[in-house]
């Protein structure tokens, strides 16, 4: 099967790492070779998590820059920074709601503008989908669920080899019982949202 090389990319607190054990596992029910790395930051809240998932036979789960298939992020700027990953063929998945860094808000540092954000997103990609995750999830029942509503944009997405069926199942089984329905609800926002948002960008 094709290789997919997948970067997700988050702060602390934001549920990367349940994203890519809930994907990690829907890819073992799908019978897809599956490896993963992960990248902490600083320990606590706010420190940047990465994760590096590769779908399909690979010998590695370095994904070196302009190797990623496609990147999500949690927090745009996180999306920005790790767009080197990128190459003429990357899609990109973004979250537009902005976690600042300590710095802004003690006013040391300026957080950019959104707008910004996007456009330089969009000047190194050729599709992009972008949304303001953080109001469905809660929408969805719980900011917590922000990491799923990015789950059901991806899998929408179709660039990565798992069913929505096994996703699901993949929820059920890694996490908690009193989250799973607003979880559930979660990825049915997520997946809704990327298949009519507005700005995926296609170069022809």
């Amino acid at each position: 099967m094709d290789t997919k090389r997948l970067i997700i990319v988050a702060v602390g607190g934001q549920g990367n790492l349940l994203a890519s054990k809930v994907l990690g596992e829907a890819a073992l029910l799908s019978g897809v070779p599956v490896h993963m790395s992960e990248i902490h930051g600083m320990a606590q809240r706010g420190g940047v998590v990465e994760s590096a998932i590769v779908f399909g036979d690979a010998k590695s789960t370095i994904i070196s820059d302009g190797e990623a298939d496609i990147l999500v992020g949690f927090e745009p700027a996180e999306t920005l920074r790790a767009i080197n990953r990128c190459n003429a063929n990357t899609k990109v998945i973004t979250s537009l709601s902005p976690v600042p860094p300590f710095t802004a808000a003690i006013g040391i540092g300026v957080y950019p503008q959104i707008d910004n954000i996007v456009s330089l997103i969009r000047e190194r990609t050729p599709s992009l989908v972008a949304f303001d995750a953080l109001k469905l999830a809660k929408e969805a029942g719980s900011p917590m669920t922000l990491n799923i509503v990015l789950v059901g944009a991806l899998i929408q997405s179709k660039e990565i080899p798992l069913t929505r069926e096994n996703v699901e199942e993949a929820i059920r089984l890694r996490t908690k019982a009193s989250f799973i329905d607003m979880n559930m609800n979660a990825l049915k926002l997520g997946f809704e949202a990327a298949e009519a948002c507005c700005t995926w960008r296609q170069r022809q």
